[in-house]
Formats: C-alpha cells, structure tokens, sequence
C-alpha cells in the first residue's frame, strides 16, 4: 500500500518512512530485546507518541507475550513500562525453556545432584535411590 502511495504522488518525507516501518515491523522471531531496540529505532521522528505508540508496540509483538501483559492483574501504561516487562518477561521465559529441557533430560535427587535419568532411579533395592 504505501509503496503504491509512493509510486502514485512522489518521494515520502523521513516523517511518512518511519510511520510505514513503524505500521509494519514485527517481533517475528526475535528476542523481545532486539525488537524494542528496533522499535525505539524505528519511532525516533515517527511523529507517534503516547496510546498510539503504545498501541503499534503491541500490535508488533508475538502474541504469546502480548497475551500474558494484557492478562496481569495491572498491565503496564507507558511504553517504556511496555518495553521493560516484555524484555523481562521473554528473558525469564527463554530462561524457563531452557531450564525444562535440561530438566527433562535429567532427574534432580536429593542432595541437588542431576543425573541422567535412568541411572540412580527408584526401584531394585526396595525403592531406594540406586
């Protein structure tokens, strides 16, 4: 669409080339960090500010991670609020991902030591830890 606006009345200002990369830019598979600091990259001289803005960063980021802010007893107002609790939020979830696989790969026993399952499990000698 924009492209055809340009096509059809001429070269667009700075102002109208931030507004369509701005209107387009997505998170896709980027950590939420690299798509603030697109974001903030992207709205310097955007003209946008306030609900609106709040409103183009939302629309940008994955819908998990925009579901789970929504969904918070108090859901942040700023943008700066906005792009602080997602960088944080999607750190602790990558963070979460990575603890699963280790521990779905390993049994935690007691006294904290991993071991990989099937060695030291329960069971042989009368349900003790071998």
């Amino acid at each position: 669409m924009f492209t055809k606006i340009r096509d059809d009345f001429g070269e667009t200002s700075e102002e109208e080339r931030k507004i369509e990369q701005l209107r387009t830019i997505e998170q896709e598979r980027r950590t939420c960090d690299e798509y603030v600091q697109e974001f903030k990259k992207v709205t310097r001289r955007s003209g946008y500010e306030g609900r609106p803005l709040i409103e183009e960063f939302k629309r940008g980021l994955n819908r998990s991670i925009r579901r789970k802010l929504v969904e918070t007893e108090k859901p942040p107002t700023t943008i700066g609020e906005w792009q602080e609790k997602v960088v944080r939020l999607d750190r602790n979830q990558r963070q979460s991902r990575i603890e699963e696989r280790m521990l779905g790969r390993n049994m935690v026993c007691p006294g904290g030591n991993a071991q990989p399952r099937g060695e030291g499990s329960y069971g042989g000698r009368g349900g003790q830890i071998t």
